[in-house]
């Protein structure tokens, strides 16, 4: 009986760790997420608000970078992954950038409290798993001592 009851933590175990290990690695892809959505909304907020030529270097590849001359325009384009690029008016990629800026925060903040209780959920199975062993432990030594 005890040896189904450690068989099925075991096995409860090594899913709430596989559940926390997926969660970890979304966690860690949304946070990375942020900081590139936010240069992204601040510099289509400063061509919003300038309105004028500026210079910039941007990446060509990993190593190499280029210096470009950005003429005053009305729309950008967006990668949106997938090796997806739309063009938006500034006004609809901010809107975009906002949206997407406010759902990688929001769902980040889930991740944490999923985390969390995920957390809680190891911890209690861990000491329940480590109580059936004592118990089948102190079953079996008073069994031997008969």
């Amino acid at each position: 009986s005890s040896g189904i009851n450690a068989e099925y933590g075991d096995e409860q175990l090594q899913k709430y760790k596989y559940m926390e290990l997926n969660l970890l690695q979304r966690k860690k892809r949304l946070r990375a997420q942020v900081p590139d959505i936010e240069k992204t909304l601040e510099i289509v907020k400063h061509m919003l608000k300038k309105n004028e030529e500026f210079q910039t270097h941007f990446m060509l590849s990993d190593q190499v970078h280029a210096l470009a001359t950005v003429p005053p325009t009305e729309k950008v384009f967006l990668w949106l992954g997938a090796n997806v690029m739309l063009e938006y008016t500034i006004d609809e990629a901010i809107a975009l950038l906002t949206k997407n800026l406010n759902t990688a925060t929001v769902n980040a903040d889930q991740l944490e409290d999923d985390l969390g209780y995920l957390s809680n959920q190891i911890t209690t199975m861990e000491v329940n798993m480590a109580r059936v062993y004592n118990w089948d432990f102190k079953r079996r030594k008073a069994a031997a001592d008969k």
